[in-house]
């Protein structure tokens, strides 16, 4: 069903199209632009992203839509149709990994040199920085980016506007372009009867969730590319996603789209301009209206809590780890959940779901086994064939989700995990200053000789190249007794001489005879078989990573995506700082190091110090420099928040209260810009954005979690380490507004952990003494175990004026001239302790668990 202001919107629209569609319906006006056949066919494909955690909730939600309403908001909107589709959208008979080679006609393509040596065409986006706007400068098109002047022009024309939303790593955004924007005949339509603009969502995810909630309701799923047209004044009339160049697989082609919609626009303009008023009309008045509780039933924090229990075990695949079926996705936010509501009651057993989710997806072909990092999700429920994407954001919470399994079990692969993607990512993914870019395509050159690039060509490998390449490096692996390194490593990880991707899973058969390296046993399980010890077999395997790592990096790499975004540089920062915060970790002090880095890069390129407010991107070059925008896009709710826990998780790691206090800075910034005054809740985006027609509020964490929950979580730690009863009053607000979501554990897990903080209470750790390695050694003792909100305060005998989180010297001294520890809860503190292992001692019973028990 339909949760939050999904639901609202809803009703809004239905009251809309009870009054209003009948009529138009019966007149025959909004009988749709295309053929009947098509106005009520719908699919889905093996992976089609279903289980996307950024369209998850808006699945849940179009249940509520009965079929006939569907087809009633599409008559409406003249649309007439429904698709299921993402980025992943694939038709019938063609699979996952899928080639951008076509044989759609295209008369040259835009990236082809003409006689003079130069592209063919180039339009406006050559002027722009985005990478997936320039991946497009040289299309036929005439593309706009989002802006004054392509509106303007739309308007003075009275043509509808083109809109096309995707990312640079978006593999069907790339397919889509290959047969429709390279296409000069179709370029010829478009330009003569629309203005067309193309949009980064990574860029403006202002503009990107405002129109994907239209498609959303209008399809019941959505995904990128992301095709909508709109009315001058920017109301959306139809769209989809994907659209094949022609008509095929039983679906409406984009040259079909394009003409039906200039006729219809031509001879019944004004009927589809109402239409889109009418259901921006909707989405405003649902963005406005504060959510109610639901009359038959108000849940308890408590009950909200074991609900989500409930559903948690209910829904997670107890073989192989994640939600139950088909395609994967990693679903951090419910992951720190279930670590959280595990704390609260041990005795639910929860905690053995987000280890099997942990332990199944660094066994599978999801995770880079040769050198670290996680592609998006995968196509079968095994983890094992992924898209081969990998993204910033899922680097950035990963290496939380895996610190927090090993501070809570101390299982040494979380900890190998979650240094290889800080390795992966400071190598593939770090600009030069400091600061981190989005991502790495799932499409590559299969050689250098290749002329089509094909998804996963990067990452696979015959049983032949790997025994070649093993066989002519035996001196490397040492002395290993009578094992042989190239059984060994094959059988490790399922690498078969006839290749080891099933059928389902590559559909084009590029994957044929290839492996996706995956682990179905484990170390301990391949030194029992070959009769040695668990150190010779982790030897053999990271030598053979090694080994395989050096042969790939010298094949064609993906495209790499240079945008440095505030927000996913955020999500960074506090996976990096938790990392920092363990103890065993190997290479601490580069964790911490790189974190200041971090820090200083975000405050130098992607903080405006004039207008006090974050950009929401900067972008590298073949330069050492980040560059900006000369029309700066600033922040939106996401980057605040994020930056904001990072910044609270960095001070954390550091003890750099300049961090503590910049982070109250910015929240008070965006307290200011975002939140409803009304209502209460955090808009999206600023007051009067330019050429943004609602400011929408987000109610549920997907792939990322949502601003409105990372900030309920960022105003408690900041209203008690500041005293602010603006912050604890804000948060307050906050869990009211968002009280009907329902269930809420599920759709808004990072609130739900807020909440429990907010209902049971706060750890903190107050510590006297100078600076200096007695006093970090207490420190350390206690950021070592996962503790959801754990305060810290350092008091320095030297700054006797000091104080933070309302604890000053006068309160709490050293005992003995020692440096003394007090651990507290809920302003209550247990007798000081002046030694690191006491310390110790008395946190692991509380806070570290046996994950053997938990293992399947």
């Amino acid at each position: 069903m339909f949760h939050g202001a999904a639901a609202k919107l809803n009703h809004h629209l239905a009251g809309y199209l009870r009054t209003s569609c009948s009529s138009s319906v019966a007149s025959g006006s909004g009988s749709g632009i295309l053929p009947k056949s098509w106005q009520r066919r719908r699919w889905s494909t093996a992976t089609a992203a279903s289980n996307d955690p950024e369209r998850n909730s808006w699945i849940h939600h179009h249940h509520y839509f009965c079929r006939q309403r569907r087809r009633t908001i599409a008559a409406t909107t003249a649309s007439a149709f429904v698709i299921s589709n993402s980025d992943q959208y694939l038709p019938p008979q063609v699979g996952q990994i899928c080639s951008i080679h076509t044989d759609a006609p295209v008369n040259m393509a835009s990236g082809e040199a003409g006689p003079s040596g130069k592209p063919k065409h180039t339009n406006r986006l050559i002027n722009e920085k985005s990478p997936y706007l320039l991946q497009h400068a040289h299309n036929p098109v005439d593309w706009y980016p989002w802006g004054e002047e392509a509106i303007a022009r739309a308007k003075a024309e009275n043509k509808l506007i083109f809109l096309s939303v995707g990312y640079s790593t978006c593999h069907w955004c790339h397919v889509m372009e290959k047969e429709s924007f390279e296409n000069e005949d179709v370029a010829e339509i478009m330009n003569e009867n629309y203005i067309n603009i193309k949009v980064d969502r990574e860029e403006r995810p202002d503009i990107d969730k405002l129109y994907m909630t239209f498609i959303l309701l209008i399809n019941g799923s959505g995904g990128w590319p992301m095709s909508v047209w709109l009315t001058p004044d920017l109301a959306p009339v139809t769209g989809g996603t994907y659209f094949p160049p022609k008509d095929r697989w039983g679906m409406p082609g984009f040259t079909t789209i394009l003409l039906k919609l200039k006729i219809k626009w031509a001879t019944d303009g004004e009927d589809l301009a109402s239409t889109g008023r009418s259901i921006i009309e909707a989405i405003q008045k649902n963005v406005e209206e504060k959510h109610h509780e639901d009359p038959e039933r108000v849940f308890t924090p408590e009950e909200k809590y074991r609900q989500a229990v409930t559903i948690y075990k209910r829904n997670f695949d107890p073989i192989w780890g994640g939600s139950l079926g088909a395609p994967k996705f990693p679903e951090v936010s419910k992951l720190n959940l279930i670590f959280h509501a595990h704390l609260q009651d041990p005795s639910t057993k929860i905690l053995g779901v987000v280890l099997n989710t942990l332990d199944k997806m660094a066994a599978g072909g999801i995770y880079d086994h040769v050198f670290g990092g996680f592609a998006r999700y995968s196509v079968d429920k095994k983890w094992h064939v992924p898209h081969f994407e990998k993204m910033l954001y899922d680097q950035g919470q990963l290496l939380m989700t895996y610190s927090n399994g090993y501070k809570t079990t101390k299982k040494p692969l979380y900890l190998e995990v979650a240094d290889s993607i800080y390795k992966y990512i400071c190598k593939d993914l770090q600009h030069p200053a400091g600061g981190f870019y989005s991502g790495e395509d799932a499409d590559s050159l299969p050689t250098w000789e290749s002329k089509d690039k094909i998804e996963g060509a990067f990452y696979a490998w015959t049983y032949a190249e790997v025994r070649d390449l093993l066989k002519a490096n035996l001196e490397k692996f040492g002395d290993i007794g009578k094992v042989d390194p190239v059984e060994l490593y094959t059988e490790h990880y399922d690498i078969q001489q006839t290749g080891n991707v099933e059928p389902s899973s590559d559909p084009h058969g590029h994957l044929l005879g290839k492996n996706i390296l995956i682990v179905y046993g484990s170390v301990r399980e391949t030194a029992e078989k070959f009769e040695t010890t668990p150190e010779v077999v982790g030897s053999i395997l990271k030598i053979g990573n090694e080994l395989l790592h050096e042969v790939r990096d010298k094949r064609p790499r993906p495209h790499l995506d240079t945008k440095i975004i505030c927000a996913w540089n955020g999500l960074v920062l506090s996976g990096l700082s938790q990392l920092s915060c363990i103890k065993d970790a190997p290479n601490r002090a580069e964790y911490l190091k790189t974190c200041s880095n971090l820090v200083s890069f975000i405050r130098e390129n992607l903080y405006d110090a004039q207008a006090r407010k974050l950009l929401r991107s900067c972008y590298g070059d073949e330069s050492d420099k980040a560059k900006a925008l000369e029309t700066p896009i600033h922040g939106f709710i996401d980057d605040y928040a994020f930056l904001i826990k990072g910044l609270i998780d960095y001070y954390r790691a550091s003890l750099d209260e300049s961090a503590l206090r910049w982070a109250k800075e910015l929240q008070e910034i965006q307290d200011q810009l975002f939140w409803d005054h009304k209502n209460s809740g955090y808009y999206y985006s600023e007051a009067n954005s330019a050429n943004v027609v609602v400011r929408l509020k987000e109610d549920h964490d997907g792939a990322e979690p949502c601003g409105n929950s990372v900030s309920a979580y960022n105003l408690i730690i900041l209203g008690d380490y500041f005293e602010c009863a603006a912050f604890r009053e804000k948060v307050t607000k906050l869990f009211s507004y968002f009280s009907n979501v329902t269930p809420f554990g599920y759709v808004l897990p990072e609130m739900m952990s807020a909440m429990l903080l907010q209902e049971h209470g706060r750890d903190m750790l107050v510590v006297v003494g100078p600076d200096g390695p007695e006093d970090t050694a207490l420190v350390d003792a206690v950021r070592d175990f996962y503790m959801p909100g754990l305060l810290i305060v350092r008091l320095d005998p030297s700054l006797p004026e000091h104080s933070l989180g309302g604890k000053t010297l006068k309160s709490f001294k050293m005992i003995q001239d020692a440096p003394t520890a007090y651990m507290c809860h809920n302003k209550v503190c247990q007798l000081p302790v002046t030694e690191p292992e006491k310390l110790t001692e008395d946190l692991v019973t509380m806070y570290v668990f046996d994950y053997a028990e938990y293992e399947n």
